[in-house]
């Protein structure tokens, strides 16, 4: 969801990205009152978004936030793809009858179409520009592919190939290291300083450490620290 303020309006435009069939999504809501700075700006818009059919907004969108992406993931996964496909197609003015239905794919048939994904160095640009967890997350459950290819990505299988990849770089790790998932938003994760410190030290040296430093926001120029209160252009930083 995209935010564009509308000062005379009173009201701040929302974008949706893909559309969405059959879901109610609004397509403005108020803005806070004059004065009201940015904040915590997504806990000020009281968004209740666990309806698959309906989002609401009871709150407001200050205006001092600018413009600004929220990605929120969709409540009903296994709906996400029928509804964006035919949301998009009606969109363009296309029509669809019949229904979706869900199974294995026939040996033999060949994909209607194929879709690759960018290069690594740009979806990391991605995720830590804008701090994008729901990208990390599926990110670190790629992780898994490179030990069960075929078989479905689990957060246990990817967990344990990232563990495998620390101890080689790192030597075996503390007891008190715990890895549960990809986007960081988890109360059980732990990890030592000197862990950290370590791992930052490696990435230096790493053959891949422009590309690394390239997707950091900027401060006081993009990302997550556009508007970072620290000299423009001064530091790379990674926010949360």
């Amino acid at each position: 969801m995209t935010f564009v303020p509308d000062a005379p309006a009173g009201l701040a435009h929302i974008h949706y990205d893909p559309p969405l069939a059959g879901v109610q999504r609004p397509a403005t809501v108020a803005l806070a009152p004059p004065g009201a700075d940015c904040g915590d700006w997504r806990g000020a818009l009281r968004a209740e978004l666990n309806d698959p059919l309906k989002v609401v907004f009871q709150g407001a969108y200050p205006a001092a936030c600018g413009e600004r992406v929220w990605p929120v993931a969709y409540p009903a996964p296994r709906e996400f793809a029928a509804r964006a496909v035919e949301g998009m197609w009606r969109e363009l003015g296309g029509k669809l009858t019949g229904s979706v239905r869900e199974g294995k794919v026939p040996a033999g048939l060949k994909p209607a179409f194929v879709s690759t994904s960018p290069a690594l160095a740009e979806v990391v640009r991605d995720v830590n520009k804008y701090s994008n967890n729901v990208m990390a997350q599926q990110l670190f459950l790629t992780l898994a592919l490179t030990r069960t290819s075929g078989t479905p990505a689990s957060p246990a299988a990817a967990r344990e190939v990232l563990r495998r990849w620390l101890s080689s770089r790192l030597g075996d790790l503390p007891p008190e290291v715990v890895i549960d998932n990809g986007s960081g938003l988890s109360r059980e994760t732990r990890v030592t300083a000197q862990l950290l410190a370590r791992l930052l030290q490696q990435a230096w040296g790493s053959a891949v450490m422009p590309e690394l430093l390239a997707s950091l926001p900027v401060s006081g120029t993009d990302g997550t620290l556009r508007r970072f209160g620290a000299a423009t252009g001064r530091a790379h930083l990674k926010t949360g």
